[in-house]
């Protein structure tokens, strides 16, 4: 942790472009920086990583970012993770944030996102609450959805586009992003990661999957 209170950001990332980008903005944000060039990287350093939040792009050669997460939790490094994808990497992100991932955010990214998403790293550095209170609380917020939008809910948790929870539930793409954007609106969350945070919270991902109403 620096002067000002910022977590290290261990930057994992193949491209020397976003490497140098994406380093230059979190040190002038205020962060201290580690780069890595690869997964592989990354882990011959698991032992003696400083505490702070793994930035982790999740398309690379030789182990990809769900490889990496899979590895660093098999080490025993719980440090918290961010995923890093391209455009349409959605279902990938979404099966890292069911392995755990804090977040993940979508290159190229604003500033303003990533620091959101560090700042959710940082809670998850410092939280202390038991994890079955956040169960509750985020099943608790869950009850404001209708059982469409619940369903919906369950489709993006599953990493489906609109276009199959539409047929799966019988109803047309455009339904499915009205849903959407409702189900968005009353859990006063601003992007998908967000909706699947509370989402997995809940357990959502666990139950077993519904017909259409």
């Amino acid at each position: 942790m620096n002067e000002e209170g910022r977590p290290l950001v261990h930057l994992v990332d193949d491209d020397e472009a976003i490497r140098r980008s994406a380093a230059f903005l979190l040190k002038t944000s205020g962060f201290g920086v580690a780069v890595y060039n690869s997964g592989a990287a990354l882990l011959r350093e698991v032992r003696a990583l400083e505490p702070g939040c793994i930035l982790l792009d999740i398309r690379m050669p030789e182990m990809d970012g769900l490889e990496v997460q899979k590895a660093l939790r098999e080490a025993g490094c719980m440090l918290p993770v961010i995923i890093m994808t391209g455009h349409g990497d959605v279902a990938l992100a979404v099966q890292a944030m069911k392995a755990g991932a804090v977040d993940f955010i979508e290159k190229p990214f604003e500033k303003a996102t990533l620091l959101s998403a560090l700042d959710e790293g940082q809670g998850r550095l410092e939280q202390s609450a038991a994890s079955g209170c956040r169960r509750e609380e985020a099943r608790d917020r869950l009850k404001v959805l209708t059982g469409r939008e619940r369903e919906v809910l369950a489709g993006l948790v599953r990493g489906l586009p609109n276009k199959t929870i539409a047929y799966d539930l019988g109803i047309s793409p455009r339904t499915v992003e009205i849903h959407r954007a409702n189900l968005m609106d009353k859990l006063s969350v601003r992007s998908l990661s967000e909706a699947l945070r509370i989402a997995f919270a809940a357990e959502l991902d666990q139950e077993p999957e519904q017909g259409a109403a």
